[in-house]
């Protein structure tokens, strides 16, 4: 009986996420304490995997922001770095449009610079850190909607693809930072270390205490680390309620 009980709360509390997410996707904004997200023009809505990059990830004086999408990653690094440069790339350029104008009118302007570039087409430059929430699914069924597509695939930015440019990009200290469904997890830790990464820091993302991973935040490095950190966070715990204070207005996200 007890475990019933437990099956029950664990699902009563996985649709409340689930209903907060739904929220998130259908509006045409979405309001963060310092800023507020306006993505009506954007194939990819704000969602809790954009979040919580932006909140874990480590920055430093010059950081990418690789498919920024509506800039909410770019805006959150430059509201946790204060004397951060933050560049954010996209190759939609109505996210591009979307992204720029969120930024005109956060108290974040002249931190973050907005740029219709792909990865690829980069030219030389060096960042202390780039974080990407990169493409999910390679090989598989691709959507109607061609700007969702081209955002949720890794057609147009492979892995490999990925790897090489940021290793071109990122600083001989700097450090790389994904997240990643559980599924792709396997290949992305591959294509790390045939690209000359070293894995720094895991961090598995539950949905509650009783579940296995649906994502994971990971970050890489040029240099072997001197020590490897493996977390877990649950989404609602007090943990995660730390982590994101300093954006949601409502912590019950």
């Amino acid at each position: 009986m007890k475990k019933f009980f437990l099956e029950i709360m664990g699902l009563s509390g996985f649709l409340c996420k689930f209903a907060n997410y739904l929220l998130m996707m259908s509006n045409t904004f979405f309001s963060f304490k310092q800023f507020t997200i306006h993505q009506e023009h954007c194939a990819m809505k704000v969602g809790t995997d954009g979040t919580l990059l932006g909140a874990w990830a480590r920055g430093g004086q010059r950081i990418l922001d690789v498919g920024t999408g509506t800039g909410l990653i770019a805006l959150m690094l430059a509201q946790r770095f204060s004397g951060s440069q933050v560049v954010g790339i996209d190759i939609d350029e109505a996210a591009c449009r979307q992204a720029a104008e969120n930024v005109a009118e956060s108290p974040f302007t002249d931190q973050i610079s907005i740029r219709h570039v792909s990865l690829q087409e980069m030219g030389d430059d060096c960042f202390d850190s780039v974080v990407s929430n990169p493409p999910f699914f390679s090989h598989s069924l691709t959507s109607p909607d061609e700007r969702r597509t081209m955002a949720r695939h890794a057609d147009t930015l492979s892995y490999h693809d990925l790897f090489t440019h940021v290793s071109r990009l990122l600083s001989a200290d700097g450090e790389f930072s994904v997240i990643v469904p559980v599924e792709c997890k396997e290949c992305f830790d591959e294509e790390a270390v045939f690209s000359g990464f070293f894995p720094l820091r895991e961090c598995a993302v539950k949905t509650t205490e009783q579940k296995a991973p649906r994502r994971y935040l990971l970050s890489y490095t040029k240099q072997p680390a001197g020590g490897f950190e493996r977390t877990t966070l649950v989404i609602g715990s007090e943990a995660y309620r730390e982590l994101v204070k300093d954006f949601y207005i409502r912590s019950s996200f």
